[in-house]
């Protein structure tokens, strides 16, 4: 299982939360191992922010998948909500409209992250925790 934060715009325009993961299926011939299914993607770029960074209130460009490679970060959505990003975990981004989100780095680490922008109709292998 791996730890997949799904935030999204709601019908009020503010940005909503929901903890799951990504569905993993076992491989044939493969003594332990589980992945996805392919997940078809457009583009991939990665970032670095230094640590003490932080981001005030904006929305995602474009949908994305944002994995953490290092830092832990506090995202906060405007009705005052807040989730923890650890190395490891998955942010599944589509709240790109409305009042978005903020962010800030916890800790000494610096933030590196990949981004990569998945192409539209592909299964996201979300499944929430519900």
């Amino acid at each position: 299982m791996i730890r997949c934060i799904r935030m999204w715009t709601g019908e009020d325009g503010n940005s909503l939360f929901e903890e799951g993961s990504l569905e993993l299926n076992k491989v044939a011939n493969a003594e332990g191992d589980s992945q996805t299914p392919n997940i078809a993607a457009s583009a991939l770029s990665f970032r670095e922010t230094v640590s003490g960074g932080s981001f005030d209130w904006h929305k995602d460009p474009v949908p994305r998948y944002v994995i953490t490679l290092t830092g832990t970060l506090e995202f906060e959505t405007k009705d005052g909500s807040t989730f923890i990003i650890k190395p490891g975990d998955i942010l599944l981004a589509q709240d790109n409209t409305g009042t978005g989100h903020k962010w800030r780095l916890i800790g000494d680490e610096p933030w590196r992250r990949a981004y990569v922008m998945y192409q539209e109709g592909t299964d996201l292998c979300f499944t929430p925790a519900k």
